[in-house]
């Protein structure tokens, strides 16, 4: 059974194959089925709300199950920032106490540099943090499930590592960075691989 998955990130769509296909769900993108999906506003407060809404619009398209996932970093020192702005962490600015997106086209490396910078002259005991993901599998039929798996850990002082992406060099879990674990390796304690499995025990039920 075909699913599409509600992004274009090869990266996350070999983490959820790897889960998935046991159950033999072959995942899918958009583009690998030559469409295009519309850009949704993720505008959502929460994690499930943005994955949630990335999931309807995709099914609605395509008329096939579709699964969105929105995931993000939380850092305890900076009251669970970057949160749901982690892809954007760069480009959010504050104004009178509403965040507000200011489109300057921030990626990993923005991000990244970010981080460090707020967390600097930080000490080791004081950068606990935690990744986060909620998916959301919508069907044709209206059946919707929402599952969410989080990975805590702590912020380095450095980047460490090339595997993975996002914040997963500065991220430590049992002495190294994401950014050094292999992908079988990841996901048997990711907070997507965690969501999966999750995931997985509720599909088990309707498949």
């Amino acid at each position: 059974m075909d699913f599409i998955l509600a992004t274009n990130n090869m990266k996350k769509l070999a983490e959820m194959q790897r889960i998935l296909s046991p159950l033999g769900i072959n995942v899918v993108t958009a583009k690998m089925l030559g469409i295009q999906l519309p850009d949704v506003v993720e505008d959502g407060d929460t994690f499930d709300a943005n994955a949630k809404i990335k999931a309807l619009s995709a099914c609605k398209i395509t008329n096939m199950p579709a699964i969105a996932d929105d995931s993000g970093l939380c850092v305890d020192y900076l009251g669970g920032a970057p949160g749901i702005y982690s892809a954007r962490f760069a480009n959010i600015v504050e104004h009178n106490g509403v965040n507000i997106d200011n489109e300057k086209n921030a990626d990993d490396e923005k991000n990244n540099d970010l981080l460090l910078e707020k967390l600097s002259g930080v000490p080791d005991e004081k950068r606990t943090a935690y990744y986060v993901c909620a998916i959301c599998c919508v069907f044709p039929d209206g059946r919707e499930i929402t599952v969410r798996g989080e990975c805590h850990g702590k912020i380095g002082y450095e980047r460490d590592g090339n595997e993975g992406f996002g914040y997963d060099p500065l991220f430590i879990i049992n002495g190294k960075s994401f950014g050094k674990y292999e992908g079988e390796e990841k996901d048997k304690i990711s907070h997507r691989g965690n969501a999966l499995r999750a995931l997985t025990a509720e599909l088990e039920k309707i498949l």
